[in-house]
């Protein structure tokens, strides 16, 4: 039986780890799956799309809940300069919590829902909000569950379903190939079908994925009880993402926290101690990267080197020592770097979930946290007057 991220797949499963390191390991196929089937259907999403485009005053906005709210996170600075307009990225937490607040302005608008199961209530919930809300609202749903009830819901052709392949609906506790997959089909959906991109991505990955595995588990090894991310721009959504990862598959037993390169002074780097590891992903744009690498070099001042990794696709070579290297991709958007980027972080949460006795597939076997959430009351909006449209 062949090696799944350097261990054997027997040993994994007795540690309860086997689906989420399969699940990893498969993003690169995954990809490739999505880049055929956007390109596929591209006529009938360009058929979709193109009358709504073609309104200036339309209005995207990118909506998901905890990972899957990442995911517009993560996209939404992208989109922006692609499409020139204005795209948002609004959790479906905050729409249903306050939706008069997050539709103050009633311009048409295009809502599109990430989710991986689409049978949490804020899924379901916040399109029907919206639709409630807005004069003109359009539903774009990304989800990797055809049978979920986000799903379900948008199945009578009024909406544009974009259904990832079924190995993307993740079947461990947290999200890993469902947020890439889903990342991945929103760029290529809204932005274009891209093939090429997505070999040259998915290249990337296997190639972090080969040498990850032994970095990680040496970062685990080390006892660190706190971890720091770090991206500017769009990958304070990965950044964002990462910790999260952290959180869930140690079941909290490592505490973790995501910034902003500049942002990070501003108080937050108070967290730094002996026992923290910082990861730190560095932007494509040359712009940008600048603030990245000026707070490494700040760190490299406060922490020992070895406490401080650097993630970034300027470096020609896989994972070697405090710099893991993105090879290949040193001139993509961001929202595309993310995707094999954040495979580090996945690497990390899972090597850390292990070296702490966790079982990754299943962190909380007690149902504190679930995998798809759960006691979440959803509360009718009362009616509300006319409102004049934006």
């Amino acid at each position: 039986m062949s090696a799944l991220l350097g261990h054997d797949p027997d040993y994994l499963r007795r540690l309860g780890a086997a689906d989420t390191a399969r699940e990893i390991a498969q993003q690169p196929a995954v990809w490739r799956q999505i880049g055929r089937m956007t390109a596929e259907s591209c006529a009938a999403t360009a058929a979709f799309l193109k009358p709504l485009f073609d309104r200036p005053d339309l209005r995207v906005v990118l909506t998901g809940a905890g990972t899957s709210a990442y995911v517009g996170e993560v996209l939404a600075p992208s989109l922006r300069r692609r499409l020139g307009r204005r795209v948002d990225a609004v959790a479906t937490t905050d729409i249903v919590a306050d939706p008069l607040a997050c539709f103050a302005e009633d311009v048409p608008t295009l809502l599109v829902s990430f989710a991986r199961s689409g049978d949490s209530p804020e899924s379901v919930t916040a399109p029907e909000l919206a639709s409630q809300v807005l004069t003109e609202c359009w539903h774009l749903v990304v989800t990797c569950n055809e049978q979920g009830r986000l799903a379900s819901r948008h199945a009578d052709g009024s909406a544009l379903r974009v259904l990832l392949p079924e190995a993307a609906n993740d079947r461990g506790f947290a999200m890993t190939s469902s947020f890439t997959g889903m990342v991945l089909a929103g760029l290529l959906t809204l932005g274009g079908p891209d093939e090429a991109l997505v070999e040259r991505l998915a290249t990337a990955a296997e190639q972090v994925l080969a040498t990850g595995p032994g970095a990680a588990a040496d970062l685990a090894a080390r006892g660190y009880s706190r971890i720091v991310y770090l991206g500017s721009g769009t990958l304070h959504g990965v950044a964002r993402e990462s910790a999260l990862k952290v959180l869930e598959l140690t079941a909290g037993h490592a505490v973790a926290l995501a910034e902003s390169a500049l942002g990070f002074r501003h108080g937050p780097k108070s967290v730094v101690n002996e026992q923290t590891l910082v990861v730190s992903y560095e932007s494509n744009d040359p712009y940008t990267s600048q603030y990245d690498r000026d707070m490494v070099a700040e760190l490299l001042r406060l922490v020992p080197e070895r406490n401080l990794v650097t993630v970034t696709a300027q470096a020609g070579q896989p994972a070697s020592g405090n710099v893991w290297g993105l090879p290949g991709i040193a001139d993509v958007d961001d929202a595309a770097l993310a995707l094999p980027a954040v495979i580090c972080a996945q690497l990390i949460g899972l090597h850390f979930s292990l070296a702490l006795g966790r079982t990754p597939d299943n962190p909380f076997p007690g149902g504190e946290v679930n995998r798809v959430v759960q006691g979440a009351i959803m509360h009718p909006l009362p009616p509300t007057p006319a409102r004049a449209s934006g």
